[in-house]
């Protein structure tokens, strides 16, 4: 018999290592159609001779479904072109893959992180719950659509400096790069309110630290969503066994999509139980600490009859 669990009803779309995901939708046709090579001043050289293993260029894009909202594809078109941010994600991929020996922080994470963010803030949306800068500041769910990916561009940036107590950095480097991003898409106030959310959402998205909007629950929990085996291949590469890259390898994919009883299933598929330390050690600590846990439903399940052998042999 097959061990698998019955997955709540919904529509779900699952995301890939490339930080894509299915279009949801006649409205999204602009990720799905996107190519993967942007225009020349997405062409930028990125420095960083120390990174050993091979990770995806810049020229990749920064994409996400942007619904035709305005101020959200201004903003990409910006962060395609910031040579500096780029070269700060190729900087924290040294810091964790080359001396580290993590898994991916880099331009593939950043850009897989936004895309569930974004895909969690209008599961929400739809479900009728608000973002808290609509509720809060009285601004539009759109400008929500801009804290989410800003953030998520942003949230790891401080790695580049030091992965421990990474969060604190990253406000550091973030705040001057998210005003100076949004410096021609928003007049003050509301810059500062967007600045201010966007770096809550960026501190919040460690996994002790509460979360105090929606839009900041979103991206901590789309941090942790970033979990399926393409994300341990430049461990295994390297050599690195650990709890970390064996049970990521441990997940094939995750599908995120509306529930039948909460606004948001995510359906967790797994070739081994090594997954469960993705789902229970890192996924559930910061679902339970994010403003959204009432909000999602998770199901993880072991497909088919046998485990997948992740670890051929173990020697001590």
């Amino acid at each position: 018999m097959a061990r698998e669990s019955t997955v709540p009803v919904g529509r779900l779309v699952p995301l890939n290592r490339a930080g894509m995901a299915a279009p949801d939708g006649a409205e999204d046709h602009d990720l799905a159609a996107t190519p993967p090579v942007g225009p020349a001043a997405q062409q930028l050289r990125v420095v960083g001779s120390a990174l050993r293993h091979t990770e995806a260029p810049a020229a990749n894009g920064f994409t996400v479904p942007t619904r035709r909202n305005q101020k959200l594809e201004a903003l990409l078109e910006r962060i395609r072109a910031d040579a500096e941010l780029h070269q700060l994600w190729r900087c924290a991929n040294v810091n964790a893959i080359d001396r580290s020996n993590i898994t991916d922080h880099g331009p593939v994470h950043v850009r897989i992180v936004a895309n569930i963010a974004l895909r969690l803030l209008r599961l929400l949306a739809d479900a009728g719950v608000e973002a808290s800068i609509v509720k809060d500041h009285g601004l539009r769910r759109t400008d929500a659509e801009v804290v989410v990916v800003l953030a998520a561009a942003l949230h790891d940036v401080g790695i580049s400096i030091h992965r421990h107590q990474h969060e604190r950095y990253s406000l550091v480097l973030a705040a001057p790069k998210a005003r100076e991003l949004l410096s021609s898409l928003y007049e003050e106030p509301e810059r500062t309110i967007l600045v201010s959310e966007t770096l809550h959402a960026i501190v919040a998205h460690e996994w002790e630290e509460s979360c105090l909007t929606v839009e900041a629950g979103c991206v901590k929990v789309a941090d942790a969503l970033d979990m399926s085996k393409g994300r341990s291949r430049i461990a295994f590469q390297a050599g690195k066994l650990d709890i970390h890259s064996v049970s990521a390898a441990a997940i094939d994919h995750v599908d995120i999509g509306k529930g039948a009883h909460k606004p948001i299933s995510i359906d967790i598929a797994m070739n081994n139980s090594a997954g469960i330390f993705q789902v229970d050690g890192l996924l559930r600590r910061k679902l339970d600490n994010s403003s959204i846990k009432a909000y999602v439903d998770v199901v993880a399940s072991i497909k088919g009859e046998t485990e997948t052998r992740i670890v051929p042999v173990y020697s001590h």
